[in-house]
């Protein structure tokens, strides 16, 4: 009934398994891929025909994690999956990256991926192995492919790469980075990493690369028995041939004109008058104008690439290694914590700080398990920053993948949360663009952060890097702008430090680069990074000493942990009634540690006072504040320390006889106390005669004892009464056992 294929190879120390015909046999192509218990289908499905007068290649890609792959039931109301996650975009864009530049020029038939988590065995990331899957199943549809494409995860610890590494591992690494590509080179990296510098990062690169062969090579001896018949590629057509001459003897030279303009709106104003001039002729002459759309996208490519490789020049009249002029400014906005304005050429990012408290850390229900994240980076890109109008919605997956391409850059600089205890969020909103907006979210975050007075390791800045590859030879660019990226054959980002990289992400539109190639771009990326960095320090070189006076201030104390549960009380009671008087926002941690939030530093100690009263344990010879919360004739019941109650006795009230309680103190009044001792019980015992009410000053020494003063009207010792005599010597004092029987009856 199958017709069952199975693939299986030893990878990184453990089992590779690629399976094809037993599930999702409808798809043109699916493949069940496993990499120890995480387990990802992966189906490639195409349209035979592409749509009448399409001009880009439809291929979508979904990434999706079931909950039951964990062992777990999806939270929130309707129990089930919904929207994509942050994750699941992400990875969704991670598969596409490498998968896209190899299908065939022109081709215009839509294709849909979908890479389905199945089981995760919390050790190894779905996320490699889906790329591979999606790559393999794409091999065995028939779908025009130039695959397969194969896949790695490297670390680096203790100076050694590692390939693959389990969940656990990545926590102890200096670097997260993934990769792939074809056996030729390289098509797609992303990474993360801790100051590297690039030559780690490059043999990072060729060590993933050389890793990931077997699996290319066991995807082809796969399709050698499992893949279906390859399509059929239609010819060009001696239409299409007459249609490409004319677009070129129409449009190329006032093109070429229009790319001399070094503003953009001026530019793309005139490049979309000499297509239009272009288009009324070929209608004029019969041609289908319509078909004409994605023949000028690619005469524009010829003329700006040759113009580069022949001249050295480019569209805005710079050299390769040249970074725009730089403003960085900082303080925009005077209620924001930090905030930054990063201009740098015709890009904008205007980038706002905000610290909060753990109350406000973003709880993330992964399949891994719940986390929460104290750093989120959120960028935004309206419309209107490339002079657009344009729906405005939820951020797509451009927006979120290349705030996620910051977050990394920014994330090995933060200072460690036990010494630095705040939330932080930054948004960036992109004002401007042309050109690497990501890497201007770079360089406005860290200014943002140091104006907020967040203590970095030191400042982050980036920059991106393109790429024209011909057979004339090859061209890096440096900080490139819009149209450089849309016609280049790279888009390679580059972040980090004076010190060394914390970021690099690599899209590559042609087959491959080679490592030659990619050598000369990490060492043009680091001279404009340091660049940029002597640019960023004229606005800000570093953090600022203080956080915002509009910022929550954090003070963190410590308590035992037997004390929490009293800290907290029955039901949240005696924390909540803290925050309700104070005003401030209380985090507490199951090992005792305690973070007290709020502007007023004076809320924030009453806070503090309130707390350590009710962990405090009162001890012998020291005064208190407290209140009197109950009266009785024998005396008050004083409480101090917050939750601690003690008994002030009659005769330690006052200096001198007290006839009543009530003369003294009454209900609600604040008094000094003395601790004097603890009764059988542990009770407290307290003293106000011992204490000046006014001062607080210890007066033991200068007070008689109980009842009296010393000066004037001090009362005789009892024992040295008139000659009274001793009281054992009175009838009630005798011995009872001396007493002779009553007559009538016998002794006792």
């Amino acid at each position: 009934m199958f017709n069952y294929f199975r693939k299986e190879l030893d990878w990184g120390g453990r089992k590779l398994v690629l399976e094809t015909g037993k599930i999702a046999r409808q798809a043109d192509g699916a493949v069940m891929i496993s990499y120890g218990d995480t387990i990802v289908l992966c189906t490639a499905v195409g349209v035979r025909t592409a749509k009448p007068g399409q001009d880009f290649f439809p291929l979508t890609v979904n990434y999706q994690e079931k909950a039951f792959a964990a062992g777990k039931i999806p939270g929130g109301f309707f129990k089930r999956e919904g929207r994509p996650t942050e994750k699941e975009t992400l990875v969704s864009r991670l598969i596409d990256r490498p998968i896209r530049p190899l299908f065939p020029h022109g081709f215009r038939n839509e294709v849909q991926i979908v890479a389905t988590v199945l089981s995760h065995d919390l050790e190894n990331d779905p996320d490699i192995i889906a790329l591979i899957g999606c790559s393999a199943a794409l091999t065995l549809s028939g779908i025009p492919f130039f695959g397969p494409v194969g896949a790695a995860r490297v670390a680096l610890i203790a100076g050694e790469y590692i390939l693959n590494p389990t969940a656990e591992q990545v926590k102890e690494s200096k670097l997260d980075l993934v990769l792939a590509g074809t056996t030729e080179g390289v098509l797609m990296v992303e990474s993360e990493a801790q100051e590297l510098s690039e030559a780690d990062m490059l043999g990072a690169v060729n060590f993933g690369h050389a890793a990931f062969q077997p699996v290319i090579q066991a995807i082809i001896e796969l399709a050698e028995v499992a893949a279906k018949e390859p399509w059929a590629l239609p010819e060009q057509s001696d239409e299409e041939k007459t249609l490409i001459a004319r677009v070129d003897a129409l449009a190329r030279a006032a093109i070429t004109e229009a790319y001399k303009e070094p503003l953009k709106q001026v530019r793309q104003d005139k490049v979309s008058a000499a297509k239009k001039a272009a288009a009324a002729a070929l209608t004029e002459e019969g041609h289908n104008a319509e078909k004409a759309k994605g023949l000028f996208k690619e005469l524009e490519a010829d003329i700006v690439r040759n113009a580069i490789l022949d001249t050295g020049l480019r569209i805005d009249g710079r050299d390769t290694k040249t970074v725009r002029p730089i403003i960085a400014e900082v303080g925009i906005l005077p209620r924001a914590h930090g905030s930054a304005l990063f201009t740098r050429g015709e890009t904008q990012a205007l980038c706002v700080a905000t610290l909060g408290t753990g109350q406000d850390e973003q709880i993330i229900d992964a399949l891994e398990g719940e986390y929460r994240e104290h750093f989120m980076l959120h960028y935004n890109f309206p419309p209107y920053s490339v002079g657009e109008a344009g729906r405005m919605g939820s951020p797509g997956r451009r927006e979120i993948g290349h705030g996620k391409l910051a977050w990394r850059a920014i994330h090995p600089v933060l200072p460690a949360k036990a010494n630095f205890p705040y939330t932080m969020r930054v948004v960036s909103e992109i004002t401007e663009s042309n050109g690497s907006s990501s890497m201007a979210t770079v360089c406005g975050t860290s200014l943002s952060l140091m104006d907020a007075g967040v203590p970095l390791l030191r400042p982050v800045a980036g920059i991106a890097m393109g790429l024209i590859k011909e057979d004339k030879g090859f061209a890096v660019l440096s900080d490139i702008l819009g149209d450089e990226d849309h016609l280049g054959d790279m888009d390679f980002k580059v972040a980090g430090t004076e010190l060394g990289i914390t970021s690099l992400q690599m899209d590559i539109k042609i087959t491959s680069i080679t490592p030659a190639i990619m050598e000369v771009a990490l060492g043009q990326a680091k001279d404009g990074r340091l660049h940029i960095l002597g640019e960023m320090a004229k606005g800000l070189s570093g953090n600022r000493t203080e956080v915002a006076a509009t910022a929550p201030r954090i003070t963190i104390i410590t308590v035992p942990k037997e004390k929490i549960r009293e800290v907290i009380g029955t039901g949240g009671k005696v924390i909540r009634e803290i925050v309700e008087q104070t005003g401030c926002k209380i985090d507490i941690n199951d090992d005792g540690t305690i973070k007290i939030a709020s502007n007023d530093p004076a809320k924030a100690q009453a806070a503090i006072d309130k707390i350590r009263g009710i962990v405090a344990e009162p001890e012998i010879g020291v005064i208190y504040n407290g209140k009197v919360v109950k009266t009785a004739e024998f005396g008050a019941f004083v409480n101090f320390l917050g939750s601690k109650d003690g008994l002030v006795h009659i005769s330690e009230l006052a200096q001198g006889r007290v006839a009543k309680t009530s003369d003294v103190v009454k209900d609600g009044d604040i008094v000094k106390v003395k601790v004097i001792g603890f009764d059988d019980r542990g009770k407290v015992k307290l003293s106000m005669r011992v204490v000046d009410q006014e001062t607080g000053e210890d007066i033991s020494d200068k007070v008689g004892p109980k009842g009296g003063d010393r000066e004037g009207g001090e009362r005789p010792d009892r024992g040295d009464r008139g000659d009274r005599g001793d009281r054992g010597d009175r009838g009630r004092g005798r011995d009872r056992g001396d007493r002779q029987p009553r007559d009538g009856g016998e002794g006792a």
